[in-house]
């Protein structure tokens, strides 16, 4: 019986050294502060020289320095390098955030819009588009292929056809990669419970 109990509190020791209380940005412990990872101190240093803050997202993601530094690579390419209009990408953004049900993609994209200076009518419409007047047929197009991507990825011919009447080939590609990296990023958000920040903080805004 003896041994019997005391194996039960080895393995009880021993799950219970594998538990931790949620941070206080999300459901992961919070990291050193300040930064102790060379990776992600040199990382949050170039934030801010750029004119962003640091975010709960890195804050989360910094517990893989190296997997998090390839997700901004995509990240800056997509906000930095892409040729379609900053505007276009940033609805295509929320309302890939509004299908995932991303309260945190969606509180940093508002607050990249609004930095941004974008008509806020058309920024607060965006999850019901098919019921506002506030978009011209190219946004809607743009909109109504969001949606169908989004849902398991079959977009029909018809709304492919009407999206490219309006979009380049580049154009298509940079926002299909767009819906594709924010549709994970939204899981990822709420999978990991990452809290929205309360206090203002975004990301870099890059090019308007």
């Amino acid at each position: 019986m003896l041994k019997r109990l005391l194996a039960f509190f080895l393995l009880l020791n021993l799950y219970s050294s594998h538990v931790w209380a949620d941070g206080s940005y999300s459901r992961l412990p919070d990291l050193p502060n300040p930064a102790v990872d060379p990776i992600l101190k040199k990382e949050q240093e170039d934030r801010i020289a750029a004119g962003g803050q640091i975010i709960n997202l890195q804050l989360t993601t910094g517990h893989a320095p190296k997997i998090m530094m390839g997700t901004l690579s995509l990240a800056k390419a997509l906000r930095v390098d892409a040729e379609t209009p900053r505007l276009l990408r940033e609805i295509a953004i929320i309302r890939t955030a509004g299908v995932v049900g991303s309260d945190y993609e969606l509180n940093q994209h508002y607050g990249l819009a609004k930095a941004c200076a974008y008509p806020q009518a058309k920024i607060q419409n965006i999850q019901n588009w098919h019921n506002s007047t506030e978009f011209d047929a190219k946004e809607r197009a743009l909109l109504a292929y969001v949606d169908e991507m989004t849902h398991m990825g079959e977009v029909s011919d018809a709304t492919f056809n009407d999206f490219a009447k309006f979009f380049t080939p580049k154009e298509i590609v940079e926002i299909s990669v767009t819906v594709s990296s924010y549709y994970g990023n939204g899981l990822l958000t709420k999978a990991l419970k990452i809290k929205p920040e309360e206090d203002g903080r975004i990301t870099y805004p890059g090019k308007c």
